[in-house]
Formats: structure tokens, sequence, C-alpha cells
């Protein structure tokens, strides 16, 4: 594994900085998430004409750039250290990968030049609030989360030639604004139960979007209710036909870990970001007489901070070169995928850096105004999305099979060291002496 950055990556990096910082400041966030699009369409275009960003991970053949998820990661980095509102999640690391996964040649060549010039955005809306679960972040998502055949989630029906969906989808990013939606909708019923996507097109009659008021107002989410809304499947049904059908939980799956691995390198440019600004201000906030950062406690705090921020970016760079080798094919432990681990580390590192912020900037830390409650925000908000931790570690032990040979102990048996009771209080103290 060579975990340099190549000159290309790190023109990405540098012109992406040049960017967010002109064009993309705390007040440029706060008017941009009020406006009804809940981003600022102008930095969109600008991102889309000047630097490819939303085909940055697209072949060359759909109009797309030809990069890996890992420069797609390092993208996302420095948009999350403005915590920048932008479709690029929705549209480039959910919907455009699946469209590309299994769509028809006709469907690729129609959507993917339009998403990747910016001039299309896209999201997945899936079932209920089981986004994690569909993506395979937090669950095994072969069960029934898209409906099982029971009431609830959304049904799709073949009926006189036309595909029909009903159902109601809630926790879909950038939903109310998304000229695209992938819809994923459960058929067959009992007897041939499977799951399939569709595309659903903005003015869609039967279709209400409703924008939701989110714990993170910089990452919008809507409310999609589906009447008898005529749709497109997404690539061909062989299983009507009598063969192998689309097998859509593995292509979320392998979405999920991608979108994992973007989320967490946002995640880590928003810790590196608040980690920032704490120390620039401990360093100027005076108490006693002398700056409070100078105060060994403060720096203890801090250098915890630091340690985590830069584990959890070393994760998601692991993730991200992990998902470019199983991407390319590349047989070995690299094409394992980390993409749950290193978003479980990176929602722990901004979720900490976050409170850390809000504590040593005092009550400034605690003012509407101030933008340290928008970092803690994010963190909550993405685990809400794409969590929580515990459930993302457990289904990263689960694939990997940890515990899959463990057995108890036989009765009588002496416990293992990791079991075997813990010393008393004070014992070998006199030796140590």
């Amino acid at each position: 594994m060579d975990a340099a950055f190549s000159a290309e990556q790190g023109e990405i990096r540098r012109t992406l900085r040049e960017v967010i910082t002109k064009r993309c400041g705390p007040d440029e966030v706060r008017a941009a998430v009020r406006t009804p699009a809940g981003h600022d369409s102008a930095l969109w275009s600008a991102l889309a004409e000047q630097l490819g960003l939303p085909g940055l991970a697209l072949p060359d053949t759909y109009g797309g750039v030809g990069c890996t998820t890992a420069e797609l990661a390092l993208g996302s980095e420095e948009l999350g250290r403005a915590l920048a509102p932008t479709p690029l999640l929705a549209t480039a690391v959910l919907a455009a990968p699946l469209i590309l996964a299994l769509g028809t040649e006709e469907q690729r060549a129609a959507l993917l030049p339009r998403i990747a010039a910016g001039e299309l955005t896209a999201a997945l809306a899936v079932p209920g609030t089981g986004l994690a679960t569909a993506l395979g972040l937090a669950g095994d998502n072969h069960g029934d989360w898209a409906g099982g055949g029971r009431a609830g989630g959304v049904q799709a029906r073949h009926q006189d030639g036309v595909w029909r969906l009903y159902g109601q989808a809630e926790q879909v990013v950038d939903g109310h604004s998304a000229g695209l939606l992938v819809v994923a909708a459960h058929v067959g019923g009992f007897a041939r139960s499977r799951t399939l996507l569709f595309l659903v097109r903005e003015g869609a009659a039967g279709m209400v979007r409703t924008r939701q008021t989110a714990l993170d107002e910089t990452r919008t989410q809507a409310r999609v209710e589906l009447r008898d809304v005529e749709a497109e499947l997404l690539g061909t049904d062989r299983a009507a036909e009598g063969g192998e059908g689309i097998d859509v939980p593995d292509a979320l799956a392998a979405v999920g870990d991608i979108a994992a691995t973007v989320v967490a390198a946002e995640l880590v440019g928003a810790a590196d970001q608040v980690l920032e600004r704490t120390v620039d201000h401990v360093q100027q906030r005076e108490q006693f007489g002398r700056a409070i950062g100078s105060f060994q406690a403060v720096k203890h705090r801090l250098a915890d901070v630091y340690v985590q921020v830069q584990a959890a970016r070393s994760a998601a760079y692991y993730a991200a070169w992990a998902a470019g080798a199983e991407a390319a094919g590349f047989g070995g432990q690299g094409a394992e995928r980390a993409g749950g681990l290193a978003l479980a580390q990176g929602l722990d590192a901004l979720r900490t850096a976050a409170s850390e912020a809000v504590q040593l900037h005092g009550g400034i830390g605690f003012t509407w105004e101030h933008e340290a409650h928008l970092y803690f925000k994010r963190a909550a908000g993405d685990e809400l999305l794409f969590g929580p931790v515990h459930r993302l570690r457990a289904r990263a032990a689960e694939r990997a099979g940890l515990f899959a040979d463990h057995e108890p102990p036989a009765e009588g048996a002496a416990p293992a060291a990791s079991e075997a009771p813990a010393a008393p209080a004070g014992a070998g103290l006199g030796e140590a002496v």
C-alpha cells in the first residue's frame, strides 16, 4: 500500500480548499441552508464546472473524470471542513454509483453525463428510516427492510406495462430538491419477494416531497410520499423473464461502503477544522493573566483530540484505498470493505472534537451565532443517518467473523487470560516498590 498522495490528488485538495475558503464561510453556510434548495446553487455549479466534482468518480465514458473513491474522499474532506451544504453525497456517492452499476446502457447514457456536469441532482430513497440497514452498514440488508410484502415500506406493482410505486420514505438526503429519485421498493409479495430500484423523475404525479426539520441543518433531509407514482425500473428485471434477477442488496452494500468512506473523510475534515479553531481560541483567551492554552490540563485534552482525529484520518484514507483496490479487482486483504469502521471512528472523532470545542470556548460555544454547535450537530446527525457507532462496529465484526468460532469454555475449565478476574487493588505494589 502506497500512502503518499499523487500530485493530482494534492492539486484537487488545494484547488477545492481555495474555492471553499472564498465562497463558503460560516455566514455563507447559514445563508445557503435557508434557501429552498438547502444549498448554494451557484457554489454547486462552480464545483461542477471548474472542478468536475459531481463526476469525479464517474468514468470518462459518461462525462466523468475517471478518478477513484480516494479522490472523492479527499474532496469530501475539504467540504467537511466548512460543513459546506452541497448535493454531492446524495448525487455522486449514493445515487450515481447505483445507476452506473445496475442501469441499462440507455439509462447510463441519459443520466450520468447530466450528473457529471452538475445539471442533474439525484437522491436515494429507501423505506422508512432504514438507510443504514439498506446500505448494509448497521446490519444485513438481505432482509425485509423494503417492505417484505407487509404493510409499510414502498411497494411496487407492474400493471398494464407500467411500474407504479406506493409508500413512503423518510430521511431522504436532499430528497426535496433532487431532480431524480432512486427508490428502493419491494416487489413479488411473499412468493417471489425481492427488492428492486426504480427511477422517479421530478414532478411525477402522485409524489409529495416535504423538507423536514433536521438536527443538522447543513444536511437537508426530506420525507417522500408516493401514491401510485409511475416509475421506471433501474436495469432489467431478468427474474421476471425466468433468468437471474438484479442483485440490489449487494449493489447497495457496495455503495454503502463507498458512502461510509466518503462520510468518514468528511467527518475528519470537520473534526480537523474544529480542532484548529479551538487551538487558536485557547491561545488567545486569557485567564489568571495567561492564555488558557498554556495550562497543562487544556493541553492534555487537546492532545487527546489530536490523536483521535489523526487516527480517524488514517482509517478514512485506508478505507478509501481499500475501496479503490476492490473496484480495481485487486486481491488480498487490501480489497476488504473498511468503510464502516472508518465511519465509526470519524463519528467518534468529530463528536469528541466538537464537544471539547464547546467546552473550551466557554459561553461562546453555547451561543447560536457561533459555529461550534454546527459541528456537534453534524456528528449527531450523521450518526442518526448511518449509525449508531456501536452497530457499525458490530456489523464490521460480524462480517469479519471475529466471533464466529468463539465457544464458551467447558464447565470447570480455567478461564482465558482475558476472562480471568482482575487482581485486587494494590496487589504487587510491594514488589514494585
